[in-house]
């Protein structure tokens, strides 16, 4: 049987082959509905499928969206890069997946594997600060959107969310409980980081310590991200003599293992410790109790992360800080500081 082409779509719907190709690519320009109407029914008739090859190498784009992120195996990154597959999906993209594991190299490796394949844009929620990857970015003619994180290396637009004033709230609410202070389990870096979420994390509770009159000396504890090694650490924080009566955690993965370490150690959570996180991801409402945290809006950040790598009237020259899309943080009140 003789291939179907898109000159047979156009005899059968009664139009050209440019109205073919608006329908298939939704654009560039727009098509009447009855038109749309007989070019869909024509498809569907013939069976056409498009070429998804020829086009990419016509236009040099394809219908991908390359994502890096850190760890998709931590469930904020799973649930951010499901909210972008969706946001790329209802705008007829598909996404691809590359995981750095915090190592540099293969952010690297990544971004030249999306950025040969001609992906038509990359979103990259970076591993932190990279002058080699803000080297290879500039080598390439992309559109490149940073999500979540921005390195102060890499000067490309941003969509991010209000982590400090998050925390803060997470912060000023614990100590609203009447707590003594409020104790911090931040990152594992030593040196701050600018543009790391989890650098703002730790700058709004030292932030909301401070306004409140309580010190903060040796009370921010290092801490892996993950809920397994930050279980390690709780282990030894809960089981030691100045027990904190609050912890802040820059992570919920950080507070879920807090509340696993508490569980096996028989301290009552929240009534001889109180708990709070961020991020909202679903599991923080099944924990035991369930976890006090800082939620984002994740759909709308992913849907402003496609539009922005999709739409070049978006776009705009200006200074860094107008590249910039913040979201708004909310606090989430659940058991596990004490409410409810």
């Amino acid at each position: 049987m003789a291939k179907v082409t898109r000159d047979d779509v156009a005899r059968l719907a009664g139009t050209s082959t440019a109205v073919v190709s608006y329908v298939i690519n939704n654009g560039p320009r727009p098509v009447a509905p009855a038109t749309r109407e007989r070019v869909q029914a024509a498809i569907a008739q013939l069976g056409y499928r498009p070429d998804r090859v020829a086009q990419a190498m016509a236009s040099r784009r394809t219908d991908l969206i390359g994502l890096i992120v850190p760890d998709a195996r931590q469930p904020f990154f799973g649930e951010m890069a499901h909210a972008v597959e969706q946001a790329a999906s209802d705008r007829g993209k598909m996404v691809l997946v590359g995981n750095s594991d915090y190592l540099d190299d293969r952010e690297i490796h990544y971004l030249r594997a999306f950025l040969g394949m001609r992906v038509s844009g990359l979103i990259l929620i970076s591993q932190g600060p990279s002058a080699n990857a803000a080297a290879e970015i500039e080598a390439w003619d992309a559109r490149i959107v940073l999500l979540h994180e921005r390195p102060e290396a890499i000067d490309e637009y941003a969509v991010v969310t209000d982590d400090i004033g998050g925390a803060q709230l997470a912060t000023r609410h614990l100590l609203e409980h009447g707590h003594e202070y409020v104790a911090c389990l931040g990152g594992t870096e030593k040196t701050p980081v600018l543009g790391d979420p989890v650098t703002d994390h730790v700058e709004g509770w030292r932030r909301a310590m401070r306004e409140s009159g309580r010190s903060i000396e040796g009370r921010l504890f290092q801490a892996p991200y993950n809920r397994y090694d930050a279980y390690q650490v709780a282990l030894g924080l809960l089981a030691g003599p100045d027990r904190p009566p609050a912890i802040f955690c820059a992570t919920d993965d950080q507070a879920i293992g807090v509340l696993r370490a508490a569980r096996e150690l028989r301290i009552d959570v929240p009534g001889e410790l109180a708990v709070a996180g961020f991020d909202d991801v679903k599991e923080a409402a099944l924990t035991d109790p369930p976890l006090t945290t800082v939620a984002s809006d994740r759909e709308a950040m992913a849907r402003a992360a496609v539009d922005l790598v999709l739409d070049d009237s978006l776009r705009v020259n200006g200074t860094r800080r107008d590249r910039l899309r913040q979201f708004p943080s909310r606090l989430v009140v659940r058991a596990s500081c004490g409410c409810q």
